[in-house]
């Protein structure tokens, strides 16, 4: 198993920071989010990754190099990273050779969560914080059935069970193509400015795709200033 961890983006949510550097690369408690993601793909035996920048990618290179934490680096470049993220999951197609786990870059999360996520029996599998109710910005893991239907902030009108995604995503070697093919229907009609989660609409309906609920664990996603401030005072004194 390998991982991909999308870094490209601006972060212009985050601009008083991002300004300044990727947003991988925030330090909370003294060391980068990237270095953290490092040090938990090593805990759980993930001895390869691929990342994915755009932005700053200088910076990033710079920061981990190509062997970090005992994990191997290779990078691909998205020119595009000012468009939407279905725009690097796109880029990162050509590393789908494995069994993969898909990663957002500005998440801060404890160990286990990862570890949930890799021994799940689910061979396509999505994070759900399921005590988590959408309020606007959360990106919903949507559940009908057995089966993950959707991850959007765009709500069905019929589900089961839905909570927030943390930004993983575990894909099975054989049903990377469906992912590839998912999102090539809107790289075909050119909706570069898409979040790749809605692009993967017809994945969810190809391939039986379950979750893991790790509600109760401690994490966040950084998107604003008050994230950030979450993550040092919440989230960090948890791990």
């Amino acid at each position: 198993m390998k991982a991909i961890i999308l870094a490209a983006g601006v972060g212009k949510r985050l601009w008083p920071v991002t300004q300044h550097k990727p947003k991988c690369l925030i330090e909370i408690g003294g060391q980068t989010l990237l270095s953290r993601y490092l040090e938990s793909l090593a805990s759980v035996k993930i001895r390869q990754a691929t990342i994915v920048v755009g932005y700053k990618q200088e910076m990033i290179r710079a920061a981990v190099g190509s062997h970090c934490h005992g994990v191997d680096l290779s990078y691909l470049v998205n020119e595009e990273f000012h468009r939407g993220s279905i725009s690097s999951l796109w880029i990162a197609r050509t590393a789908l050779s494995d069994d993969v786990v898909i990663m957002d870059a500005d998440v801060l999360f404890h160990r286990e969560i990862l570890r949930r996520l890799v021994a799940s029996p689910y061979e396509n599998c999505l994070l759900m914080d399921d005590t988590v109710k959408q309020t606007g910005e959360e990106c919903m893991v949507v559940v009908q059935g057995d089966r993950v239907v959707a991850l959007s902030k765009k709500m069905p009108e019929r589900y089961d069970i839905a909570g927030e995604g943390v930004g993983f995503l575990r894909v099975r070697r054989a049903d990377t193509a469906h992912v590839v093919g998912s999102l090539k229907g809107y790289i075909d009609q050119d909706r570069w400015d898409m979040e790749y989660e809605d692009g993967l609409l017809q994945y969810f309906q190809d391939v039986k795709v379950g979750h893991e609920k790790i509600g109760g664990l401690p994490w966040t996603e950084i998107d604003f200033p008050e994230d950030v401030t979450k993550a040092e005072r919440e989230v960090l004194p948890r791990l």
